[in-house]
């Protein structure tokens, strides 16, 4: 159902309904921003990356293969921008000597008790491939069908990304003195 009536907005957006696309938007807004902060680790650069998404959603509409499924291909699009935004933002960081270290250090975090900061950090501290389908499953709650999906990669191998990455999520807060 969501699925027929996503292709249908998007046949609209490509006749130039532009309310059409204000609906896609309204609908997929919070789930893209959630999955982009949870890359980016912070709230700014989160709402630039998801209205990047949506402007090169915008601008691609006519490259959107109608035999996937909307919410996979913007997804894919926002995990690209917010990849990419990190990227940047760590050369710009990299280049700045005078920039301060970010954030408190673990024994602060777990002395404060934030265990909130420490999830963060420790999916700051994964790979982006590692940080993406941990954000996807279990915060975004997205099958591992669906991963697959907004990925382009097999189940299996969304799986093995998973577990690998749980393990090292898992290392990282027992080095933070969180246990488990």
């Amino acid at each position: 159902m969501v699925e027929s009536r996503d292709f249908a907005l998007v046949e609209r957006c490509r006749r130039g309904d532009r309310q059409a696309f204000e609906a896609l938007i309204r609908e997929y807004q919070r789930p893209v921003y959630n999955v982009a902060c949870r890359i980016l680790g912070n709230p700014d650069d989160a709402a630039d990356a998801t209205q990047a998404a949506f402007l090169k959603a915008f601008e691609n509409l006519d490259r959107y293969d109608p035999d996937y499924k909307f919410f996979s291909w913007i997804y894919r699009i926002a995990i690209n921008e917010s990849i990419n935004l990190r990227k940047r933002t760590r050369e710009l960081r990299l280049l700045d000597e005078n920039q301060p270290a970010a954030g408190a250090g673990p024994d602060s975090t777990v002395e404060a008790g934030d265990l909130a900061h420490s999830i963060q950090d420790g999916l700051m501290a994964l790979t982006d491939d590692y940080r993406t389908v941990l954000v996807l499953r279990h915060f975004s709650d997205l099958s591992y069908r669906q991963i697959s999906e907004v990925l382009g990669i097999s189940e299996k191998t969304v799986k093995s990304r998973l577990y690998s990455a749980r393990q090292l999520m898992r290392d990282q807060l027992i080095a933070n003195g969180i246990e488990l």
